[in-house]
């Protein structure tokens, strides 16, 4: 419409400043994230303390075609179906689960994406009490012993989760 001054575009563009895609950025990803999950929390009144390690590989994995907006409409939706103060990979959109559930199984079959919901689970609430498992058990509605078996299944240690609370938090 020619309405902004000429002279003025022209001083602003003496030293251009360029962004890299979100997709390059997988660092800031993680940061945004948390800054959006702080941010809902706050305004909507929702408690979610943390995102979960496989939703945060989801997250960055993810080729971010929108860029910030669509990580700040995603962790929005996760806001939302998050129940247990965390965002898990299942609360995220399909768009998002597709490509790792794809290195799980190259069909995607039912069983694989419950087996890989059932590990996730697992590895949060061994996570969260840091490798009781007695109590991760409970969490779950699991005896200790089902517990022992399906952690057989999937090759997990209760001892690699000793003190993971605590180098999460910072």
């Amino acid at each position: 419409e020619g309405r902004f001054r000429e002279d003025l575009y022209y001083r602003l563009n003496v030293f251009p400043i360029t962004i890299p895609p979100l997709r390059e950025r997988g660092g800031d990803i993680v940061a945004l994230a948390d800054h959006f999950v702080a941010r809902f929390s706050a305004d909507m009144g929702i408690a979610v303390h943390r995102i979960s390690t496989p939703a945060l590989n989801m997250l960055t994995c993810y080729h971010w075609p929108g860029n910030v907006r669509e990580l700040e409409n995603v962790i929005e939706r996760a806001m939302l179906l998050a129940e247990d103060g965390v965002i898990h990979g299942y609360n995220l959109p399909p768009s998002l689960q597709s490509p790792v559930v794809a290195e799980v199984s190259g069909e995607g079959s039912l069983e694989m994406r419950l087996n890989a919901i059932e590990y996730e689970m697992i590895v949060e609430a061994l996570k969260v009490h840091q490798g009781n498992m007695t109590a991760a058990a409970t969490q779950l509605g699991l005896t200790r012993r089902t517990l022992g078996l399906r952690m057989e299944k999937y090759k997990l240690d209760h001892h690699d989760f000793r003190g993971s609370a605590k180098r999460e938090a910072c």
